[in-house]
């Protein structure tokens, strides 16, 4: 997307807003692709900008036309959550979270949602509450819009703890009751004596009752590309996983595991940059993934073999950014860390859950086989620190509540307006603390990246940002920089 007269885009890598030109008073520091709006310009090069709710004057050489490729892990708590904006101003999802996190983070960045916004795609990983549960209350915005929803095939169903029917093809099982189409998705629903009461099947319902949504299907290796985003564009997002075999899906022992591991595997590439979202990927569905896309054995025991997996499968699943599958689960497989080899991994993760995510030896491991001297790791659940967390929470829930208990008694419409307003000053300030505090933000014009968390005590005015770059070296290959 290209800048005009009335708007541009912050410069590489970040830049300060003054309260005068001159480089006086530091007001805000800015991100790298940030979006200006453009008030005044001066002779000097100075430009009068409004950015991030703040106005104030910046450089021209600080800032550029081109919009970036941005994605910002969010702080979902535990679980995953992911907005992608490309650089054609598309706006796309993968996974929601459980609770409401992403629909207060998606409400701080929309404006309340007063506008129309229309989401290209929104990619569920697997059938998790914490991935799928957030998007509930997306769907219950009358402003917001969806392309598509896509899902792995995957839905329970009864009797209790079922993924369907499973039949064996020369030794192997299969689950092969995949729900593929839409109309195959209607068939399903149709019959709600298969599915009453569970909740990722009743989410798929009421998608499919929204006027707002314009389809819902199964997402897999057989796409190849996810729609709109194949190889001709500057943008490609690859779609690696599930493998669907003309059997079905393979049965992976028990229901958990084939739920996780057949999670949607996609891979960005924009210019030379490539970022891997795996979901709740596993061993062995990843050695699985290994096998299919190598033809090799995934499990080889010399280290021979294991050079030329590793050599075979990098092509295909080489990134410089990753998120950790399965939030940095104990339950990943070493020979598929070496071929993603990434620069940098994402964790997303929370606190109070039973799993300890990420585990010791999972995040030993991210270190260990990353690319470079200093392979770097973030985490949404260290990023938000419990000082920056929202204060008393108790209270703030007992004000929302009541300001929704108030919206549906009004018996004026003066009344429902006032608690309406008493309810968005409540969700803004929920949604700012989440966006500030917690989500890791990736900004790339396809030859450099910057991954950047806010800060939890700011050095200053203009140092709000903890920023991280990744350049080309002289031969042309990504590497960090460390500061000095």
């Amino acid at each position: 997307m290209q800048a005009s007269n009335r708007h541009a885009f912050v410069g590489y890598p970040a830049a300060v807003l003054y309260r005068q030109p001159g480089k006086k008073g530091p007001v805000q520091q800015l991100l790298w692709g940030d979006w200006l709006r453009i008030l005044k310009k001066r002779r000097d090069g100075w430009w009068f900008v409004h950015c991030r709710g703040c106005d104030g004057w910046i450089k021209e050489e600080l800032v550029q036309p081109h919009r970036l490729l941005e994605l910002v892990f969010v702080d979902v708590g535990q679980g995953d959550g992911c907005l992608i904006v490309t650089p054609n101003d598309e706006h796309l999802l993968v996974d929601c979270g459980a609770g409401g996190n992403m629909h207060r983070f998606l409400r701080w960045r929309y404006g309340g949602f007063r506008a129309r916004r229309s989401f290209q795609a929104v990619v569920l990983t697997h059938p998790d509450e914490d991935h799928y549960g957030g998007l509930g209350r997306l769907l219950n915005e009358p402003s917001l819009h969806f392309d598509c929803v896509y899902h792995n095939g995957i839905i329970e169903r009864h009797p209790r703890q079922s993924l369907g029917q499973r039949v064996t093809v020369d030794g192997k099982t299969y689950l092969s009751s995949v729900v593929r189409s839409e109309d195959d998705l209607k068939a399903f629903l149709a019959d709600k004596r298969r599915w009453n009461r569970k909740r990722f099947a009743a989410l798929l319902q009421e998608v499919m009752e929204s006027d707002r949504v314009g389809g819902c299907r199964m997402l897999c290796q057989l796409d190849r590309y996810l729609p709109g985003h194949g190889p001709e564009n500057d943008l490609s997002i690859e779609v690696l996983g599930p493998w669907l075999e003309p059997a079905g899906l393979r049965w992976l022992g028990r229901i958990g595991s084939s739920k996780n591991g057949h999670s949607i595997v996609l891979r960005l590439r924009y210019g030379g940059i490539r970022i891997l979202l795996g979901g709740d990927l596993n061993a062995d569905a990843e050695n699985l993934l290994l096998s299919h896309y190598t033809g090799m054995d995934s499990m080889p025991k010399s280290v021979e073999g294991r050079r030329r997996l590793i050599e075979a499968a990098r092509p295909i699943f080489e990134a410089d950014v990753a998120k950790a599958c399965h939030h940095g689960s104990t339950d990943f497989s070493e020979l598929f860390l070496r071929a993603t080899n990434p620069i940098a991994t994402v964790v997303s993760s929370g606190d109070n859950e039973r799993h300890s995510h990420p585990q010791a030896d999972a995040l030993g491991a991210i270190g260990r086989y990353g690319r470079g001297l200093r392979p770097l790791i973030f985490s949404t659940e260290l990023a938000r620190s419990a000082k920056n967390a929202i204060k008393h929470p108790h209270v703030l829930k007992w004000k929302l509540d009541k300001a929704y208990r108030d919206m549906q008694a009004a018996k004026t419409a003066a009344a429902r307006k006032r608690a309406a307003r008493r309810r968005d000053r409540l969700l803004e300030k929920i949604g700012r603390s989440i966006a500030v505090f917690g989500a890791i933000n990736l900004r790339s014009d396809g030859r450099r990246v910057i991954l950047a968390q806010k800060r939890e005590q700011p050095r200053a005015k203009g140092q709000k940002w903890d920023i991280y770059k990744l350049e080309p070296d002289a031969q042309g290959d990504l590497q960090y920089v460390p500061r000095r």
